[in-house]
């Protein structure tokens, strides 16, 4: 019932509004575009009829254009393609802000995963003092990374962001004017970004959107939760960021940017606190309580624009005393406007975000092979073991300066830790990162950094977090971490850490290198390893999910995902990344960012408070997960291994095309050379070019495969049992058919009669029809996200607004392939046609 109540409100204030305003391209002032809003329907109908009837792009287009219009030259048909594409972007951007806007009606304070919800929940079952005890310990970490998935330019940001406010007010008036702007606004950086440009477009939203809205929250779980002893600790909602510090396959990344962005992190903490000052004083402007205050106000200018320095304990100095005045003297008079500013100023200190510092281990160990070969010489016997071993023993400062390049700046960056520490606060940055772990040299290689830098053992305040992401990483997990564990000088370094140990899990390649199921069961199996030897070890273990935005990274439905974890894997703290669009589609502005905190923070409590049998894999649940995930990993390895998968993707899908779009500071793919390796691939590129194909192979390939093997075994009760008694086996369903719903496989059926390609295409068009309809069929279900009427309604929309575009890409790839036409203005066709297809999926897949 309720789901019917909400598709009907989705269908007045999403649906009919986007139809209304819409309406008011018509009259935009673009140039040469005044026909395009009349054009537009015709290429749609052209391609639903046309892909229905097996066309090919090619045809739909052309007889677009000799149906519908008089172009007879090529230069006069890709100018019209150009149009279409800039009309197209900014529909999108117009769907994004209705639906946006449409937010807080859609949904409710009591849904499930809200803090009221969760509230009333504990009352109802008697667990209030549980869920209190959880809260005391429990942490939620949001991750901001620059992983190129959002493209965006900050100007059309701002009015995305201004188009949602009038949308909300129903202003005609300047709903109209900003479609103006937006018409005449470009779309496109004419230069790939730096990583400064990444970060202070991300610093914007810690400004503007988190700043405020994890201050509300974190009082509302205050207000909700508390009573005379409950005191809520001001790590429970935390924030870390990438840009500026992971240098992971990103040579634009340098020690002095590293710094550059730690400065602005600092800056923009203390400019929001001297915004809010303003306000606060406001309201205090009592005798006693003005003049701390405005000492306050002071000190925070001096910090901001003459570079003193300023700590949150000074802060809150300044705050307790104007407290105790506020107390003793006034009545306690607007005491809840100085309480919740000091709320805020323990949550972010005076670093607003952690910066993490990333880097690969093979670039670790080319660091320690040419300072150990300074050091004591190129001796090709000697062991990578034996290597750190004596780095770390040295007494001396290695010189980073006599070294070049990559080596001199990992150890600048090592040195300079200690000072962005000293002016951000130890939380500015405090742990160091590991890509490609699967050795314990990778991380004791990053401990002989701190020592061959000049740090003493105990002012080494950093984590180090080694990432297993490869189904290889992942396999040596448990070896490498109980070798860590027992290492005498790594067991006092966690000692002086606290005794705990974060560890973090690559979901994005993982599902790249072992397939959608086999990725999820092989990171979910060693959580639960982890999870037992780190208890065995007295250590404390947090995991940090690189989980991307669509199903095929990791990504999906994050509040399910959470919860349907057992008590097999420790659940000290949920932390994850956060990256591109999933930024701005989820936690984009302040209704949506508090929604999805609460979820998170509510699925982890949920977790220990609430007990699910679901949620615990039973022997015999476990058997057939192994089963399934073994099968579908030998079916994903054979595709992999076919001899035109990457050829598939370089040529017929928009791979190539990825590093053009200027959307990123980093290129988009590791390793030089002309010749791609698959190992070189990463993961947005790839998951991003099967996501434009509409194939998003990597959410579902080998699933239904392993599933239909099952069946044909006569067990496929055990399957039904399975999806009905595990939470965690049925959320990997319901993603895998979220990436299922974004497939249009009729876009390439063109490609079954290519001669180089037709067959390959045939096996991936055979598996996602056997993996829809089993999936339908263990679900019960008529249609896919029949669970979901919101999203898929969502997605319908989107994807018919982006069918014209996808058509044009594909026309474009077309002629390419052809060698027809003008091929540089065709590859600008695909590069531009990428934007509108990635910000209209929201998700890459």
């Amino acid at each position: 019932m309720i789901h019917d109540q909400r598709a009907e409100k989705f269908r007045q204030i999403v649906e009919n509004k986007f139809q209304i305003y819409n309406s008011l391209f018509m009259s935009l002032p673009y140039d040469k575009m005044t026909n395009i809003g009349m054009l537009l329907p015709f290429l749609y109908e052209e391609s639903k009829e046309g892909y229905h009837e097996g066309k090919t792009p090619e045809q739909i287009v052309e007889e677009f254009f000799t149906n519908h219009t008089d172009l007879q030259t090529e230069e006069q048909k890709l100018e019209l393609l150009f149009k279409i594409i800039q009309y197209i972007e900014r529909q999108v951007v117009l769907f994004d802000s209705i639906e946006d806007a449409a937010f807080p009606n859609l949904h409710s304070d009591s849904d499930s995963g809200t803090v009221t919800n969760l509230f009333e929940r504990s009352l109802q079952d008697h667990k209030l003092e549980k869920v209190r005890e959880k809260l005391k310990d429990f942490q939620v970490k949001v991750v901001f990374t620059a992983h190129p998935t959002q493209f965006y330019p900050s100007s059309v940001q701002r009015i995305l962001h201004d188009l949602r406010k009038s949308i909300t007010d129903d202003s005609i008036t300047n709903i109209d004017m900003l479609l103006q702007q937006l018409g005449k606004t470009p779309f496109v950086n004419k230069e790939k970004p730096t990583p400064i440009d990444e970060a202070l477009s991300i610093i914007h939203y810690l400004r503007y959107v988190y700043y405020d809205t994890i201050g509300e929250l974190f009082t509302t779980i205050k207000k909700t939760f508390g009573n005379g002893n409950f005191h809520l600790h001001e790590d429970l909602i935390q924030l870390g960021f990438w840009p500026g510090g992971d240098r992971d396959g990103n040579p634009f990344v340098t020690a002095d940017v590293t710094k550059r962005v730690s400065e602005e992190l600092r800056s923009a903490i203390l400019k929001s606190y001297y915004g809010n000052l303003k306000d606060v004083r406001r309201r205090l402007s009592f005798r006693g309580v003005s003049e701390v205050l405005g000492q306050l106000s002071t000190e925070l200018y001096s910090a901001i624009f003459r570079n003193e320095r300023i700590t949150a304990e000074d802060i809150l100095k300044r705050l307790n005393e104007a407290e105790k005045i506020l107390i003793e003297q006034h009545n306690s008079l607007f005491l809840d406007h100085l309480q919740n500013f000091k709320d805020r100023v323990m949550i972010f200190g005076t670093h607003f975000a952690t910066l993490d510092i990333r880097q690969d281990s093979r670039i670790h160990q080319q660091v320690i092979d040419d300072v150990y070969g300074a050091k004591f010489g190129k001796n090709t016997d000697v062991g990578n073991e034996e290597k750190f071993n004596q780095l770390i023993m040295l007494s001396e400062t290695i010189d980073a300066d006599q070294f070049e390049d990559i080596i001199k700046d990992t150890l600048l960056n090592v040195a300079q830790v200690k000072d962005i520490q000293f002016a951000n606060g130890n939380r500015g940055m405090n742990r160091y990162i590991i890509s490609n772990s699967d050795a314990v040299k990778d991380v004791m290689n990053v401990y002989a950094f701190f020592k061959i830098s000049g740090y003493k053992d105990e002012e080494i305040n950093m984590d180090i977090v080694p990432l297993f992401e490869t189904m290889e990483g992942l396999d040596n997990a448990e070896s490498v971490m109980k070798e860590l564990y027992k290492n005498p000088i790594y067991q006092k370094h966690l000692q002086r850490r606290g005794s705990q140990q974060t560890i973090m899990l690559g979901f994005s390649d993982g599902t790249k290198d072992g397939g959608y199921l086999k990725a999820n069961w092989e990171i979910y199996k060693a959580k639960e390893v982890l999870t037992k030897l780190s208890e065995e070890n007295g250590i404390k273990v947090v995991f940090f999910d690189g989980r991307g935005g669509p199903p095929a990274r990791g990504g999906g439905k994050t509040h399910d995902f959470y919860a349907s974890q057992g008590k097999t894997i420790a659940n000290n703290k949920i932390e994850l990344t956060i990256q591109g669009q999933t930024i701005t589609s989820i936690f984009g502005n302040k209704e949506q960012a508090k929604f999805n905190f609460e979820q998170l923070l509510t699925a982890g409590v949920e977790n220990d408070v609430f007990k699910n049998s679901k949620k615990d894999l039973t022997e015999e649940e476990r058997a057939l997960i192994i089963e399934l995930a073994d099968i579908s990993y030998k079916k994903y390895s054979d595709l992999k291994a076919h001899p035109m998968f990457v050829p598939y993707l370089q040529e017929m899908s928009t791979l190539e095309y990825y590093g053009k779009t200027n959307i990123g500071s980093r290129p988009s793919k590791r390793g030089g050379g002309n010749e791609l390796k698959f190992e070189d691939l990463r993961a947005i590129p790839f998951v991003g070019s099967w996501s434009q194909l509409k194939q998003n192979v990597p959410g579902f390939f080998g699933f239904g495969f392993a599933m239909q093997q099952l069946k044909e075994e006569g067990r496929f009760d055990e399957l039904r049992k399975l999806y009905k008694g595990s939470d965690f086996f049925k959320t990997l369903v319901l993603n895998s058919m979220m990436s299922m719903n974004k497939s249009y496989f009729p876009l390439t059926y063109y490609i079954k009669d290519n001669p180089k390609f037709g067959e390959f295409w045939n096996v991936l068009y055979s598996e996602y029809n056997l993996s829809k309809d089993i999936m339908l069929e263990l679900t019960g279900f008529k249609m896919l996200q029949e669970e979901d009427p919101l999203s898929r309604k969502s997605v319908k929309i989107r994807e018919k607004i982006v069918l014209p575009l996808l058509s044009i890409q594909q026309y474009a790839l077309m002629k390419i392939q052809k060698g027809e036409g003008n091929k540089e203005a065709y590859e600008k066709l695909v590069t531009r046609s990428l934007f509108g297809n990635i910000n209209a999926s929201r998700n890459s897949a």
